[in-house]
């Protein structure tokens, strides 16, 4: 988008959010954040706050009124709000479903009523359930495994829904294991890449589910944010009211990950290289192996991820070492 435009993005101070926040702003855009804090934190936003291109409503996507306040004049949303985590929604069904599906539905309606040209919004991997093929192509799903993997399938649904009966136009992105800068460590259902980095640099046996042979198509954030980027630029109508996968388009194991992680941080601290990993029983509702084709990606949108496992973590650990010491 060449022209500055104002985007709304939901969930701005979480992980993923607070990194689309930084770069469109860097872009020129103006961009408003709406987030109740649940599970982002207010010093992701430290830089943004300070450009005057930025405004923060405190809200909760839940609350109707929330949506409609923050969605005024908005041009584009990227909507990211979500409670993330299957364990969580295996926990608590009712609340993932609360704010997953209820929370995306009245942000379709406020879109929709204030007219915006666009709406973006994180779909999952999780989506693809028990379908065992590999790699994983947008149009063959399973059943879901878990809540949550419920809760997104329901958002793909809706989002088609408002496509075709209010002119809505919609682009869903479903997120393979993202991982980054910013990427919360800490909590009970802290995503596995930050736990392990912290884990390891306290010297403390990182616990892999299973024998750590179940893989992921890891993804670095800086992929994800491209992704975001060309969903809201294209000009092709074919490319839109439409899914893709959101991820590299490579699987590593667990086993893998952990041994790139202590290799790269062992450059910071030798002693890691020696810390030893613990095995712990499968985690329910995991799928064992998930590996994203990015074709459709490439050929509608013009993807070309520029970050592999490797160049990703490379990157993450010296922001990790940085920042979460």
């Amino acid at each position: 988008m060449r022209i500055p435009s104002k985007i709304l993005i939901t969930g701005g101070a979480g992980f993923i959010g607070s990194n689309l926040c930084e770069y469109f702003l860097d872009q020129g855009h103006e961009v408003v954040c709406l987030d109740n804090f649940a599970t982002g934190h207010r010093h992701n936003l430290t830089e943004c706050i300070k450009d005057p291109k930025f405004t923060l409503i405190e809200g909760d996507i839940r609350n109707l009124a929330d949506c409609q306040h923050a969605v005024e004049g908005a041009d584009y949303v990227l909507h990211q709000a979500a409670l993330g985590s299957v364990p969580r929604s295996i926990n608590d069904p009712i609340t993932s479903n609360d704010v997953n599906v209820s929370g995306f539905l009245n942000m379709l309606i406020a879109s929709r009523d204030a007219k915006v040209k666009r709406f973006v919004y994180a779909a999952s991997s999780s989506t693809y359930g028990d379908s065992e093929s590999l790699p994983k192509v947008e149009d063959v799903i399973g059943k879901p495994l878990s809540p949550y993997a419920i809760t997104k399938y329901v958002n793909e649904l809706y989002a088609d829904i408002f496509s075709k009966t209010y002119g809505l136009e919609t682009i869903g992105l479903r997120y393979f294991n993202v991982f980054g800068r910013k990427q919360d460590p800490n909590g009970a259902y802290a995503a596995v890449i930050p736990k392990f980095v912290m884990q390891l640099m306290k010297h403390e046996s990182p616990v892999i589910n299973g024998d750590g042979n179940y893989s992921r198509d890891f993804t670095y954030i800086d992929n994800v944010i491209q992704m975001n980027a060309l969903a809201l630029a294209t000009r092709n109508p074919d490319a839109v009211n439409t899914v893709y996968n959101t991820a590299f388009g490579d699987r590593n194991t667990l086993n893998n990950l952990v041994a790139y992680l202590k290799e790269y941080l062992s450059e910071f601290d030798a002693a890691i290289a020696e810390v030893p990993i613990v095995h712990g029983p499968n985690r329910a509702g995991d799928i064992p192996h998930s590996l994203a084709s990015i074709e459709k990606a490439k050929t509608l949108l013009g993807y070309d991820p520029q970050f592999s496992i490797k160049q990703g973590l490379k990157e993450a650990v010296k922001w990790y070492w940085n920042n979460l010491r």
